[in-house]
């Protein structure tokens, strides 16, 4: 089950475009937290089922954003060893 904070921190997620300030500070103002808590929630959310079939599109985009970044960082780490 999500709590208040994360449905607040997947619903900004979803649409933190929207914002006119920097993504950020609009962190702070609209959900009063820092951008590492907000960080750190999102990493915890990425794998909860609860959130995956409550905001799917948020967090597959999340899933695949970090499936990008590991891959890319395998590949950076295979060309200096090679």
């Amino acid at each position: 089950m999500l709590s208040q904070r994360d449905i607040k921190v997947l619903e900004f997620e979803g649409s933190w475009w929207h914002y006119p300030e920097p993504k950020d500070r609009a962190v702070r103002e609209y959900l009063g937290m820092s951008a590492t808590r907000y960080y750190q929630a999102l990493r915890r959310l990425v794998d909860d089922e609860a959130a995956a079939r409550e905001y799917p599109l948020v967090i597959r985009r999340l899933r695949r954003i970090r499936r990008e970044r590991k891959e890319a960082l395998a590949r950076r780490l295979d060309s200096t060893v090679g």
